[in-house]
């Protein structure tokens, strides 16, 4: 049985998904009717998100050229990959570094269907996806797969975009973050970036049920708490910040959007 197969006979079609509605909001065509209405409705209550999730993509992007750049990362590992949607992680790494290898870990049965996409390395490069839950971090780090092509006593970028939010405290967040960074070597480095309701909370409110409303129980949290992610780790300049505030590339001229439509808190740090 293909993966692909595999992959739709998993899916469920019936309620939204995360991954699909924010694919909705990158405009990608990789959704269904029911993700569409539910992101919908999150945009009526919060016109940003558009802008949020584009900000978030421009945020993974320049943390991954500055790690590859002026850091010396050759690996990383990017958990909750979502539908894929180019330039991805590996594109980025290896246009700076064509030495660079990456692992993409989900547990979403779409992006499974869609893992070919994740897996066009150059020639001098290595890229693969596992399919795991950022949940279970041991069953994850032991993947036969990720060991075939991460060397962890070597530095590496674990890459958590947009993912930390849909992990609420229940499911112990910050000690999931810590099993994972613990596993990795000095040198190795943090890339995060999480929605915050800081600056307007009725509206995030609002978005909250709609998220939990649809089966995925979400927190998005305070920029103290998201800092908390990098507790033992050097944060680079300028710390914990709004997402298109963190080393902003934009045109000359081009205007910035506001931190209330952004409203997302990202940040890097690396392990001593």
């Amino acid at each position: 049985m293909s993966s692909s197969t595999h992959a739709a006979r998993g899916l469920d079609t019936s309620r939204p998904h995360s991954a699909r509605m924010y694919d909705y909001y990158l405009g990608g065509k990789d959704h269904f009717p029911v993700d569409k209405q539910a992101a919908e409705a999150v945009a009526e209550a919060y016109p940003g998100i558009f802008t949020c999730a584009r900000e978030n993509r421009a945020f993974m992007h320049r943390a991954t050229r500055v790690l590859a750049q002026e850091h010396g990362i050759r690996q990383w590992l990017d958990i909750g990959t979502g539908i894929p949607t180019e330039p991805n992680v590996h594109q980025v790494a290896q246009s700076v570094v064509p030495e660079a290898r990456v692992v993409y870990a989900d547990n979403d049965p779409l992006v499974l269907k869609y893992a070919e996409r994740l897996m066009r390395s150059t020639p001098q490069g290595r890229t693969t996806y596992i399919e795991a839950d950022v949940n279970d971090p041991d069953a994850l780090l032991e993947a036969p797969e990720l060991a075939v092509v991460l060397d962890l006593s070597q530095p590496v970028a674990l890459s958590l975009n947009a993912l930390m939010h849909f992990i609420t405290d229940a499911r112990d967040p910050y000690g999931i973050v810590e099993r994972l960074m613990a596993a990795l070597p000095s040198g190795s480095a943090l890339a995060l970036s999480h929605c915050t309701p800081d600056f307007d909370p009725p509206t995030w409110e609002r978005v909250t049920d709609i998220y939990t409303s649809a089966g995925t129980p979400v927190q998005f949290r305070p920029r103290q708490d998201v800092t908390r992610f990098f507790a033992g780790l050097d944060l680079l300049d300028p710390g914990v910040t709004v997402g298109h505030r963190w080393r902003p590339d934009r045109p000359l001229g081009a205007e910035a959007p506001t931190d209330a439509q952004v409203s997302l808190w990202a940040g890097v740090g690396i392990k001593p």
